[in-house]
């Protein structure tokens, strides 16, 4: 049996040959995922749904660009839901209106499981992993926020009660870590 990556990426090569049965074994193993991620961002299942419905028909078109030295087949389909759900935000044509209840219950709600889970999912031989667990936990925290859930800096810095300039370096330092240690 072969592990999950190596099924995602050969799955990505079948869709740029154009079979259809790769894109279905993505869809079937990703999916979930992918809307758990878009509802993260979006705070709305159906939009997330619309959302990951949009990414397989870039993913189906697009899968000749994945290229596998530059990162895993899951971290490419999750960078396109990311895109696609944030562009969504940025759009603001399906943004409604949240209620002030809404709001200070989501402010309330601890977030620190989420990124915990999401590091913890991180191959462990991976060299992402790697990168991110040189930085201090409350620096990852920051990055994972900004680049896994969608958080704008001022939500970051009011979550974590930092001063938005702190909130902002720290993911500008931390960024420029990971770049480095990754290259």
């Amino acid at each position: 049996m072969q592990d999950p990556q190596s099924e995602l990426a050969q799955a990505l090569k079948a869709c740029a040959a154009g079979d259809r049965a790769g894109l279905a074994t993505i869809y079937r193993s990703e999916a979930a995922r992918m809307v758990t991620i878009a509802q993260r961002i979006l705070r709305r299942h159906d939009l997330a749904e619309e959302i990951v419905q949009e990414a397989f028909l870039q993913i189906w078109s697009k899968a000749w660009q994945y290229e596998p030295g530059r990162g895993s087949a899951r971290g490419w389909l999750y960078a396109i839901v990311r895109s696609r759900a944030l562009n969504a935000l940025r759009d603001g044509g399906r943004e409604e209106l949240t209620e002030t209840e809404s709001l200070e219950r989501l402010q309330d709600e601890g977030a620190d499981g989420l990124y915990v889970d999401l590091f913890d999912q991180l191959d462990s031989q991976s060299r992402l992993r790697a990168c991110l667990s040189r930085l201090d936990g409350v620096r990852r925290k920051t990055v994972m926020m900004a680049y896994v859930s969608g958080y704008s800096h001022g939500e970051i810095a009011g979550r974590l009660k930092l001063p938005l300039g702190t909130a902002k370096a720290w993911i500008r330092r931390s960024l420029s870590a990971l770049r480095e240690c990754m290259g």
